[in-house]
């Protein structure tokens, strides 16, 4: 389904990212990995797949720039985007500070910008690229709490069909919005969260498989009429 392909992946030391870059192997794809810091966990993903990866904050832009342009020395090009590196820290509006709101914004709308802006040229130049971004359930007004976080995720969701506008038709932005997925944060979750993860139609919480099964449908060329659009995958909890 990627076979050639060269995609880089933000944020993919786990979660997510890193069966969204394990299953990108495995349809033929060549991923780059991507972590804020030189972590075992992403040496030792690299070396499982075989590839290479960068290191890097995603809400220094200087730092992002510097990595992708030291990337695409050795590889050339970069076919495929995914946006997946995102905090999401626990506080109720009453709590969350200006500090908290901006160092969430910084990583999960500036992060997903400043990588597009490093890699959208060089797309432009090939005449081909492909951009997903992560958004989420919580981008949507029904669910309450997180509001920083909710709120960053609805700017990536506009941010998503603004860049798509700008940029068609050479290069198709869409965004995949997963609900309450298992992740390393979803161990920190309480009872009131797992409640509210039973409520989904499905039943359960989901696997960063199905997620990355999303992610890369919209990555290939089988989603070619596809573009600006952001794919809910929740198990249905956003159905009421």
């Amino acid at each position: 389904m990627l076979k050639d392909r060269i995609i880089l992946i933000t944020g993919s030391s786990s979660g997510i990212g890193s069966a969204t870059a394990r299953l990108a192997k495995e349809y033929g794809a060549t991923p780059i990995l991507h972590g804020r810091t030189e972590s075992e966990e992403l040496r030792k993903l690299a070396t499982e797949l075989g590839c290479e990866y960068i290191f890097c904050d995603v809400s220094d832009k200087v730092a992002v720039d510097k990595a992708v342009a030291d990337i695409l020395l050795k590889v050339k090009k970069i076919d495929i985007l995914v946006n997946s590196a995102g905090i999401a820290p626990r506080a109720t509006f009453l709590e969350t500070t200006d500090e908290l709101w901006l160092d969430i914004f910084k990583v999960n709308v500036l992060g997903t910008s400043h990588f597009c802006q490093a890699v959208i040229p060089q797309m432009q130049e090939n005449k081909y690229g492909r951009i997903v971004n992560i958004a989420s359930v919580r981008a949507y007004t029904w669910m309450t709490g997180r509001s920083a976080y909710s709120a960053s995720k609805a700017a990536i969701v506009n941010l998503t069909a603004v860049l798509a506008k700008e940029f068609a038709p050479s290069i198709s932005v869409n965004a995949v919005a997963p609900g309450y997925t298992e992740t390393p944060i979803s161990k920190n979750w309480d009872a009131e969260v797992w409640k509210q993860v039973n409520t989904a139609l499905l039943g359960r919480i989901g696997q960063p498989k199905e997620i990355a099964e999303a992610i890369l449908f919209l990555a290939s060329d089988k989603a070619s009429f596809i573009t600006g659009q952001t794919i809910i995958v929740d198990g249905g909890i956003s159905v009421k």
